[in-house]
């Protein structure tokens, strides 16, 4: 027995990173040798794609925002089991235990993004304008309500102590600029539902309608008949003598 043989074996030493990528949004896997290629292709739907610096791994560009932390989690699961190490972004391990608010407002706007994306007509997108500029409830008018208060807090503190308030009111200008915006995107959603939605495809058209026949022409009077108009009183009139008698 080796001096080892109470230690603990580490298969591979490779370090693995799993994150999303904050500019296209997409979940990204780097690092890793060829056997921890197939765990991330296997379990978690990641692709190798080419990069400037290398190949890499990302999840398919429609995949919904749930099912890429399904994915990543079950990847990193299999790596860790394989005897890697990972780093799992925290925003995508769906295993940990119910998250602050920031990484719940992360996701939701997350997934505000994908129904943005997949917009087909303007209807939905009005859907969408209406959660993020709804009076009260609507992201916009949260976010500028924050700001406020902020300014608020800030400049009463300043003025009390003498120092200039100039940041404080710049933030207030921002503030201002922000709800005359709100009410700008309070606009649109309005007139964008109005928009009737665009129609469906037409189905094939239908095939012409068959010909109806013609009809044929009179044939010809054979040369030296007599046409029925001129023969009919000749036979009226023989008949009115063959009848009379003598």
């Amino acid at each position: 027995m080796s001096r080892f043989d109470g230690e603990p074996t580490f298969f591979v030493l490779d370090y693995i990173t799993i994150t999303r990528d904050s500019r296209t949004r997409l979940v990204v896997a780097v690092g890793g040798d060829e056997r921890a290629a197939g765990l991330l292709q296997t379990h978690g739907r990641f692709l190798l794609t080419p990069g400037p610096r290398g190949d890499y791994h990302r999840q398919p560009h429609d995949l919904p925002v749930e099912d890429q932390r399904q994915g990543a989690t079950a990847a990193a699961h299999a790596l860790l089991t394989a005897g890697f190490s990972v780093h799992l972004d925290p925003a995508l391990n769906t295993l940990l235990p119910p998250d602050g608010d920031r990484q719940a407002t992360h996701r939701y706007l997350g997934r505000l993004a994908e129904h943005a994306s997949n917009a087909t007509c303007d209807r939905e997108v009005a859907d969408i304008l209406t959660e993020i500029i709804a009076p009260g409830e609507g992201l916009l008018p949260r976010l500028t309500s924050v700001l406020t208060a902020t300014y608020d807090i800030w400049e009463t503190r300043k003025h009390h102590s003498g120092e200039d308030t100039a940041l404080a009111d710049r933030l207030m200008t921002a503030a201002a600029g922000l709800r005359q915006h709100s009410w700008q995107i309070e606009q649109i959603p309005n007139r964008a539902a109005a928009t009737p939605r665009p129609p469906l495809p037409s189905t094939a058209p239908a095939p012409p309608s068959p010909a109806l026949p013609q009809p044929r022409a009179a044939d010809p009077i054979p040369k030296g008949l007599p046409a029925p108009w001129e023969t009919a009183p000749t036979n009226a009139a023989a008949m009115s003598r063959s009848t009379a008698g003598p």
